[in-house]
């Protein structure tokens, strides 16, 4: 009887769990590419000079940023959740990869900064 009742559990664990998938975007300077995670094949690359550059999360992905300046800088990145609420962060961007937290709808990604202030 317990491996039944085990055994049910684990189908309906099984069941719903979500796929969970991951969207990578490189940040070079003012060069910015997107690229698939698993295949490492570059969706596009664009150069931006705006003060920040947005990202759109599908709901329950996950957004993996990879910054690589060249020098020791910072970058200022605001999460907007799916509630409404945001978070703000001082991120370093020289060689250091971040996951964006779960339930974020979109990311902005400020320039890379010698100083941010919050």
């Amino acid at each position: 009887m317990k491996k039944l009742t085990l055994s049910v559990g684990l189908i309906a664990a099984i069941l719903s769990a979500k796929a969970q998938d991951t969207t990578c975007t490189y940040f070079k300077g003012k060069r910015v590419i997107e690229f698939n995670y698993q295949t490492s094949e570059i969706i596009y690359e664009v150069e931006h000079d705006s003060r920040f550059y947005n990202i759109e999360v599908r709901y329950g992905d996950v957004l993996c940023l990879d910054f690589s300046d060249e020098k020791s800088r910072t970058r200022k990145v605001i999460t907007t959740f799916f509630d409404g609420s945001t978070r703000i962060d001082i991120l370093d961007s020289k060689n250091v990869v971040y996951f964006s937290p779960q339930g974020a709808a979109k990311v902005q990604v400020g320039k890379p900064r010698f100083f941010n202030k919050l």
